[in-house]
């Protein structure tokens, strides 16, 4: 059982985790904690820890298939929560594995979703289907208007976006 993103970063490390997964997984924990800022702000109940440690670990099945750091591949996300599952992490924090690259075609937690847009903002796409899901999940549970949670975090997640080229050169030079 992890307890914080130190224990998931050993994880990485003690599984082989190569360099450059590390430093996505960095990069990929920047965007969330960016996204867990403007949650904060907002008042938006969530489960930071899950976010956080999915973050960190969503890819660790790559360790197991390598060849997806530098290409297209989805073997990694079943290989990952098997893996994790294997090694005592949590169940639904291991389940992220699997579930973020395919958020749309499951029924997946309001957590996965957000490290699956974590996955794609971090690199400096905006993903039209998976931000609205986002922030209709927080309209809904902070009792507000889709408009008014859509002006707040629009910009957010713009910002963070915007930084995709920067972080994309430093995901290479690992």
């Amino acid at each position: 059982m992890l307890k914080d993103c130190s224990d998931a970063y050993e994880l990485l490390k003690v599984l082989g985790a190569p360099d450059r997964l590390i430093r996505h997984a960095q990069l990929v924990s920047e965007a969330a904690d960016l996204l867990l800022t403007e949650f904060q702000a907002l008042g938006v109940p969530c489960d930071t820890s899950m976010i956080q440690l999915g973050a960190v670990l969503h890819d660790a099945g790559k360790i197991s298939h390598p060849q997806e750091l530098s290409g297209p591949g989805s073997m990694h996300e079943q290989a990952g929560e098997l893996l994790l599952l294997a090694h005592g992490v949590q169940p639904e924090v291991a389940r992220i594995c699997a579930s973020h690259g395919i958020w749309d075609s499951l029924h997946v937690s309001f957590e996965e979703r957000v490290v699956a847009l974590a996955d794609k903002l971090w690199k400096g796409k905006r993903e039209a289907a998976l931000e609205p899901s986002v922030i209709d999940e927080i309209a809904a549970r902070l009792g507000r208007s889709r408009w008014d949670i859509f002006e707040q975090l629009d910009s957010a997640f713009e910002q963070i976006a915007e930084a995709g080229t920067k972080r994309l050169q430093e995901s290479r030079s690992t």
